[in-house]
Order: C-alpha cells, then structure tokens, then sequence
C-alpha cells in the first residue's frame, strides 16, 4: 500500500521509435513513430520537449529511440537519442567516409541524367516540387536493400498518385551506369511494378554519377561481383534546398510517406 500511494502522480514511461518530421525549437518535435506497446499506436504526433531531451541536435529524416512521459493530463518527450544508421550498415563505416557535401537546408548543385525512357532530366527543371531521391543497383540480391528503396518509393507513388509528377517527383538513381542502362533500368521498374507518371529511374557515365552520390553523401564500391554501398533517401523542397535525409533502412514507408507529406505541406 506504502509503494502505491508513493506512486501516484508519478509519471508513466514508454519507449519507441520514429522519423522526425519536423522540429520546431526550443521544445517541440513531430514524429511518425512505431506504437508504444501497450498504450499507443503507430502515428504521427507532435511532443513536447523537456528534461534531457534536446531539439537542438534533432533535425528532420532523423531515426529516434525516445521516451514519452505521461503524467495526469500531461505528457512530454524526455530522452531522446538519435539512431540513424541502421545497425546492420555499421560495417561500411571500415571504408573511408564520404562527406555529405549539402548539409540540409542547402540548394543542391544541379546534374542531368537519363531516364528509363531513354529521355535527359535535369534536377533544376524539377524547382516548384518536391523530389524525393533514392539510389539502388538493378543486381543487388539482396531483398532489404534495394528492392526495398523500391518498395518504400512505390508506396510514396500509391500513398500521392494524385499529386505524381504535378507536385511530387520520386527519382532513383543507379550507382551502377556501365550495367544500368536506360534499357535495363526500365525492364527492372516493370519487374517491381515500379515506374509510372513522375517516377525516374537514372543512369548516367560514371563521373556524372559519382559527383550526383558525393553530393548526396552516398558509399558505394564495386567488391567480388557485387556493390557494397550506404542507403540514403532525400527529399528536396520546392526550392531545390535539401528539406531531409534519412539513412539505412529502418523505417517504415508510412514514415518515409509522412516525412514527404510534413515537406509537400510546407
């Protein structure tokens, strides 16, 4: 009885994950975060800030583990801790990194490549959309990877077909030119029912594609028969500025949709 009477108006604790979609500082962040077991389920919501937690060192496309408290008729984020590179990505850290050359909120140096309809796209022809940039290799084997960059791009495409190509642009970029052709690359947009009004799939010669991935922050580097690379997924604002990054690939694409809407909505 002791112990009980002790804990009222203690607060309730519980813990989850999520995509930051927005930060407004000093104190206040929105997530689209996983559901916490046992007390809420997965949605997007905006949380207070307090206690250890910091708004300063979050910043939108941001992977969290954080802890919600719930006191009475109120309720704050109290620790947060940012968890962006998946940990299954953690050995490409053995190769030098490659520096993020546009730190978000900058304008991204425009390229121009070519399509799986064999047809030239320039970034800078996109200004007034909202662009949202993945990069794969049609030989990737590997089902959680690139197949799933797809996966989460088509889900964007079903989530926003009315708003493909007038308002919204997904473009996916192959870091593997010499073998991702304009052919290849729309035979491989057929075989995951990918592809449609106002989605891309990129090639380029080398060089061209290099400088695209530095810009971009992405690792790859041709190893036995395969690429080993990074995951990255952008969203570029209407002003061609970079609104987000998020790295690896845990998330959701309901997260990953909802951090492209929080920027379409701007």
């Amino acid at each position: 009885m002791l112990m009980a009477v002790a804990c009222v108006g203690c607060a309730h604790h519980y813990t989850t994950t999520g995509l930051v979609l927005k930060v407004d500082p000093p104190a206040s962040v929105t997530i689209s975060h996983d559901a916490f077991p046992g007390f809420m389920d997965a949605m997007v919501m905006p949380f207070d800030v307090k206690g250890d937690a910091r708004t300063e060192k979050l910043t939108a496309g941001d992977r969290v583990r954080f802890r919600l408290a719930v006191k009475g008729e109120r309720s704050w984020v109290d620790k947060v801790d940012v968890i962006s590179a998946a940990p299954v990505d953690a050995g490409l850290q053995q190769t030098p990194a490659v520096p993020v050359l546009v730190p978000v909120g900058s304008p991204l140096p425009d390229f121009e490549l070519t399509d799986q309809a064999n047809r030239r796209l320039a970034l800078s022809s996109l200004k007034g959309k909202v662009v949202a940039v993945t990069f794969v290799y049609t030989r990737c084997p590997l089902p959680d990877y690139c197949p799933r960059m797809v996966t989460n791009f088509r889900a964007i495409r079903d989530r926003f077909a009315a708003r493909m190509d007038r308002d919204l642009v997904l473009l996916t970029i192959s870091f593997d030119p010499k073998f991702d052709t304009p052919e290849t690359l729309a035979r491989y947009a057929a075989s995951q029912r990918a592809g449609g009004p106002g989605w891309h799939f990129l090639t380029g010669d080398p060089a061209n594609i290099e400088r695209v991935c530095n810009a971009f922050g992405i690792q790859y580097w041709a190893e036995e028969g395969m690429i080993t690379h990074s995951l990255q997924t952008a969203v570029i604002d209407r002003d061609g500025r970079l609104a987000a990054t998020v790295e690896g690939k845990e998330f959701t694409p309901k997260q990953l949709g909802d951090l492209v809407e929080a920027i379409l909505d701007r």
